[in-house]
């Protein structure tokens, strides 16, 4: 199938609601386009939206699909979520493929763009197969991984995630910082700070994390 719009065309649609093009694949005869948040700017636009205030329940993941979903439409595809399932969408594993998105020296992903931040708001699969765009140079292979040793519990670290420690020093005072402006981990990824995301949206992911 001839593809009704370039890849130029279908990142400008999104940028125009607040999400970017964070990684694009082909599988099959389809291309993948995986979407995440466009900064900066993207907390502004989510926080005034009415789900953000309506009191239900996921309001971010209910933005994403009411914003996506028109995006798909309008270039003939299929919205895909990552809360949706079992079975559930290999988000992580198209990451890698993408070329964009590699294993950080804390095996979480790390993003050419967003870094240590990078989440994916959803990805459009599309009928046709797009020309896709060279790959740059993972940021890890230059950067003296502050990442390692930025958690003072040392529950995230190359060794792999503790999830119960990173929990138990999140009830503490000591933790509070980590709580309401985000993983001192993920922050101090030089290309996560140059990715413009604030303060008040990783306290909202925190809050979802560790609810107080």
């Amino acid at each position: 199938m001839t593809a009704p719009a370039s890849l130029g065309e279908i990142t400008k649609a999104a940028q125009a609601v607040q999400l970017d093009v964070f990684g694009a694949l082909h599988e099959g005869a389809d291309t993948v386009l995986l979407l995440g948040p466009h900064e900066p700017g993207f907390w502004a636009v989510f926080s005034s939206a009415p789900e953000a205030g309506d009191g239900a329940p996921d309001p971010m993941d209910r933005w994403s699909k009411r914003v996506i979903a028109p995006l798909a439409q309008q270039f003939g595809g299929t919205a895909l979520f990552p809360s949706d399932g079992p079975p559930y969408a290999p988000f992580f594993s198209w990451a890698m493929q993408s070329g964009r998105a590699w294993q950080s020296p804390v095996t979480l992903l790390v993003h050419d763009r967003a870094g240590l931040w990078v989440s994916f708001r959803g990805a459009l699969r599309l009928p046709y197969l797009l020309d896709l765009p060279a790959t740059p140079t993972p940021p890890c292979t230059t950067c003296t991984a502050p990442c390692q040793t930025a958690c003072p519990v040392g529950a995230l670290n190359g060794d792999g995630y503790d999830v119960a420690r990173c929990h138990a020093h999140l009830d503490t005072k000591e933790g509070k910082a980590c709580l309401t402006q985000g993983c001192l981990v993920r922050s101090v990824c030089p290309v996560s700070q140059t990715y413009g995301r604030l303060a008040e949206q990783s306290h909202f992911h925190m809050k979802a994390f560790h609810p107080t």
